[in-house]
């Protein structure tokens, strides 16, 4: 069975989408820990991280760094933090977090955005890519 990652990957489900190559995708996450946390995934489905082949993987970790730049250059922040959990979703999934404090990153708050400030966000992250 299909994860939720891969739903909105094949479009199945709607998003707000960040960036796609042929192997990766990154959305903004719909319950973010802060204003502009996005989920990077391998579009290939797999649970654990360190079950990804070593090209995906090291794949993975450069999208990241891309889309996390791109973050930092749109989110005024300290810093943007990389998690990798996974245990909500079994899809590898790299959680990118624009940090003001230690707080942002405990997935305890949780920031509340508009329908609006989502598309206005991932318009302003997606411009830093390009």
């Amino acid at each position: 069975m299909a994860s939720i990652f891969t739903k909105i990957i094949d479009g199945e489900i709607p998003c707000y989408k960040i960036a796609e190559d042929a192997d990766f995708f990154a959305f903004l996450d719909i319950n973010p820990n802060a204003k502009g946390h996005t989920l990077c995934v391998p579009k290939k489905e797999v649970d654990k991280i360190f079950d990804l082949d070593e090209a995906t993987y090291t794949g993975l970790m450069a999208f990241s760094r891309k889309v996390g730049k791109a973050i930092e250059a749109s989110i005024d922040c300290k810093r943007v933090g990389m998690t990798v959990i996974g245990l909500e979703v079994p899809h590898v999934h790299v959680h990118l977090i624009p940090l003001q404090s230690m707080q942002d990153a405990t997935f305890q708050h949780k920031a509340s955005l508009t329908k609006e400030e989502f598309e206005t966000l991932a318009e302003r992250i997606r411009a830093r890519l390009k």
